[in-house]
Parts: structure tokens; sequence; C-alpha cells
């Protein structure tokens, strides 16, 4: 296949007229390495990566914490028609034997180009602050264990790619000394100070659940662990930019303080996205979404019920450059689980996860 004309997105974030040719949905050099010689004209249209989504618990109607591998698909199926071509499912704070069984299906998908590729799991909770459960359950809620992280990792296939972790709670700071060079140990869901959450990153966990959700707010004399993500230059950031979990001037502000590098946007989605106004479920709690806004009945905001490709979107609308918001859905998730050298840009010898959308972003065409 070759692509002709296209403004395709360069990795300095600039835009120029290039051609890209693929084969076997890998990109490569030049024309004469292509035996499919299909020509799609992309003239007048910009050309992305794939994005990249790294926190979501579902969409369509299904939960991967369903332990559903059709229904997984059809949440696979739903995130590529939005332009989301990888993906981590993300598990919720639930039992022993229910994250177990959980966990196991995600060797059941094998290949499936009609949808995301599954390029690992997220694993939020049961390691977190009961005090900042969010929509998490207390009761399912245990101590930092290595040895239950690893079970649950070989039910997956050594699939987990990322793992929330409260640093304040008991054993926290021992498990990332065990685990931070297995998976990513990403601080969230917790009360932790300044100093709880610079320790836990001086010890190897460089990524932040969900800024500003669930956690102490930045305050002038407590900054918490939004002021030690921001010291260390190591630490990337999630953000749910939705319009409703964030506001916009909030959000403006954060690309400013950690700049292009280090955002990583999120969905958060849960089974309500793309569905009507409803009541569904999240972690074996009710919830209500309506307009897009999912809620527990106590009025605790549960995840989102929007897609990663319309927060991308929104956060262009809020007056972030689209670079930089091309960037904190492709690259910087990709780089976040280690998986850049796949995806993530239009570079040669990358999988041809790629994306026809008009000036103003509209989602044209998924190849």
């Amino acid at each position: 296949m070759i692509i002709k004309n296209g403004e395709v997105f360069q990795e300095d974030g600039s835009f120029q007229i290039q051609d890209l040719y693929v084969e076997n949905h890998k990109i490569v050099a030049t024309e004469a390495e292509v035996t499919d010689k299909t020509v799609i004209d992309a003239k007048g249209l910009k050309v992305l990566p794939g994005l990249v989504d790294v926190h979501s618990h579902g969409a369509f109607g299904h939960d991967f914490s369903d332990a559903d591998p059709e229904g997984l698909k059809i949440i696979l199926k739903y995130e590529k028609s939005h332009g989301v071509t990888s993906y981590c499912p993300t598990s919720m704070t639930l039992p022993a034997e229910e994250l177990k069984e959980i966990f196991a299906t995600i060797k059941t998908v094998g290949d499936f180009p009609e949808g995301a590729t599954v390029r690992g799991i997220n694993m939020e909770g049961p390691f977190l602050d009961p005090k900042k459960k969010g929509a998490h359950v207390e009761g399912y809620i245990r101590k930092p264990d290595a040895e239950f992280f690893r079970e649950l990792n070989a039910y997956s296939g050594n699939m987990v790619k990322l793992v929330t972790l409260a640093p304040n709670v008991e054993g926290a700071m021992e498990f990332i000394d065990e685990v931070h060079n297995e998976v990513c140990i990403s601080l969230g869901h917790t009360g932790a100070d300044y100093e709880t959450a610079s320790e836990a990153m001086r010890r190897g966990a460089h990524h932040v659940t969900h800024l500003y959700n669930a956690m102490q707010p930045l305050a002038h004399r407590a900054p918490g662990l939004i002021g030690a993500a921001s010291d260390d230059e190591q630490c990337m950031v999630e953000m749910i930019c939705d319009g409703i979990h964030i506001h916009p001037s909030v959000i403006r502000g954060t690309f400013r303080m950690f700049g292009p590098e280090r955002i990583v946007l999120i969905s958060d989605s849960m089974m309500a996205t793309g569905m009507e106004n409803g009541t569904y479920q999240l972690g074996g709690q009710e919830v209500t979404m309506k307009d897009c806004k999912a809620t527990l009945k106590d009025g605790t905001i549960a995840g989102s019920a929007t897609n990663l490709y319309d927060c991308m979107r929104k956060v262009v609308s809020f007056g972030v450059p689209v670079e930089e918001a091309v960037f904190s859905a492709t690259r910087n998730p990709a780089k976040s689980i280690g998986i850049y050298d796949e995806v993530g840009s239009l570079s040669v010898g990358k999988e041809a996860d790629i994306l026809l959308v008009t000036d103003d972003l509209e989602l044209k065409k998924v190849l």
C-alpha cells in the first residue's frame, strides 16, 4: 500500500507532505519494497500515528473485568474505529480469584486485525490507599505484594505493563524496590505527601495514574504527589482530558508545567463509552452515565465515557498546540510502557497504524 500526498506527522512535531510505503503492515523506506501497489490519495488530509491508550477499562457495553474474551474483542473493535490502534485493557480492584480469571482472558484474544492491538495490561489496584479509593471497592484493597503481582502477571502471560501503587501504604516502598525493573509502577489512588511520593520516585516509580484525580491537590505549602511528579524529570503523568475530570485551564497549565514529553493522555473509559445515557457497571458497582459523565451513587466520578481520540481533540480545543496533543496520545504513552520501537510514530520499521484526519482532526479513515 502507498499513501500519497498526505501531510505526515513527523517525530519533531511538524507536518510534511510525504508518501508512506507499507508492506506487511510495516512502514518501509521505498516503493521498491512494496508488493501491493494500491494507492490511497491523502491529499488535503493529515496523517497521524494510531493512538495508544494505556488506561481504559472498557467501552461499548463491555468491560475488561467481565473476563469475557468476546466482550474484549468488541471493545478492541470500538477502539480501532475511533483511532486507538494500541490498547492496554485495565483492571479494577477485585477479589484475587476474579483477577486471575480476568488476566487469563488476555491470552485468548489472539490475532484480531479488526480491533486495536493489545499491548499489555494496566493493573489499577488492588494496592491502593482506602482513603483515595475513588470508584474502587474498599473491601478488595490489599497491601502491596510482589508475589501476588507476579502470580497475576503469570496468568496473563507476562502482559502486565503498568501497576498502580499508593506509596504511602505499608509495604509500598519494598514493593517498588522488588519489582520496579519488571513493570512500570504508577503512583496513584493515594494520600501521599510530597516527601513520600518523592521517595517512591527515587526508588524507581516514574509514572502517575490520572493526575489530579484520587490524590492530594497541588497546594503551595503541600505540593503532594503532583509536585513530586513535576520535580522528577523521568516521571510521566496520565491525564483524563474529557472536559469533566480536569478544568481546561488546569490542562493548559499542566502541559506548560510538564512539557510535551511527559504527559500521557488516557481515556480511563468504562463500558458506557459509546453508549446511550443509562446505568452501567464498573468494578462491581453501579454507575450512572449522563451526557458522558459517569458517577457512582454518591456522586464519585467513575472513569470516563469518552474515547481517547475525543480526549485528544478536546485538548486541542482547550488551546494546547496540535503537535503536543498528538505526542501525548501517541509517542508518550508508547514510551511509558516501553513499546515506542514498535508504535507511536510513523517512522520506518514501525507498525503501519495510520490515521487520516482533516485539519480540525476529524477522523476520516483508520488504516
